[in-house]
């Protein structure tokens, strides 16, 4: 009786662990394993205006997999890249410092911070010099 009540507490705090809610970095819950468990997100901060990052951006995800959402007004974007969510967020943070925010989830909810990184890197390359 004790074992059993032992395993079904362990159980359900497992489950607590594992399954949860994650916001995304254009403000949205979506259900997957928490951030406070896996860094999800890269984050890089550039001398550039907001619309140029924008546009890298863009670029990126498009030559790198499916852009399939764009948000002008919050300057968000959504792109599938090898069957992973990638969404990127840009804003402005001082008047000339651009903040560029990167979030990768695979397909069963879990972080993939190594494509956000990869990802955060391109933008980076891609900006006009």
């Amino acid at each position: 009786m004790k074992r059993n009540l032992l395993m079904l507490f362990c159980l359900s705090c497992l489950a607590g662990f594992t399954l949860g809610c994650y916001s995304t970095v254009d403000g949205r819950v979506r259900m997957g394993m928490p951030a406070a468990l896996a860094k999800d997100t890269i984050e890089g901060r550039y001398e550039r205006s907001v619309d140029e990052i924008f546009a890298a951006a863009k670029k990126v995800l498009s030559f790198n997999g499916t852009l399939y959402g764009e948000n002008t007004i919050s300057h968000t974007l959504e792109a599938k890249i090898d069957n992973k969510t990638v969404r990127v967020a840009v804003d402005e943070v001082e008047p000339k410092t651009t903040r560029v925010r990167v979030q990768a989830r695979r397909k069963t909810g879990t972080a993939d911070v190594e494509l956000a990184s990869e990802i955060e890197k391109q933008i980076a390359l891609g900006l006009p010099r």
